[in-house]
């Protein structure tokens, strides 16, 4: 199946636990949050969806390994407070980002 799409398999090293992990939860991230919730037509319709959301899992999602900062944000950097929240639509209105209204 994988290679009549063009597709090569990388095989993990034998007893390596920390190699599937990673691609695991992001996998699983993009199924409960993306796929299953959105009627997708084509394939480039999917890429789009799928582009979009990676570039929000990437760049804007709170990670535990930052203490809730998203890899974007700098963590020496203590934001003054703010009198609006803006809301923003993204991944096809699937997921809303609130940020700061200046």
């Amino acid at each position: 199946m994988f290679t009549s799409e063009d597709i090569t398999v990388a095989k993990i090293p034998p007893r390596s636990p920390n190699c599937n992990p990673h691609a695991e939860r992001f996998i699983r991230s993009t199924r409960e949050e993306c796929t299953d919730r959105v009627l997708l037509f084509d394939r480039g319709h999917a890429e789009k969806i799928l582009h979009d959301y990676t570039r929000r899992f990437n760049s804007h999602r709170p990670h535990q390994g930052r203490d809730q900062l998203a890899p974007s944000d700098t963590p020496n950097v203590i934001p003054p407070p703010a009198v609006r929240i803006k809301r923003r639509q993204a991944v096809a209105g699937l997921i809303n980002e609130y940020h700061r209204a200046s």
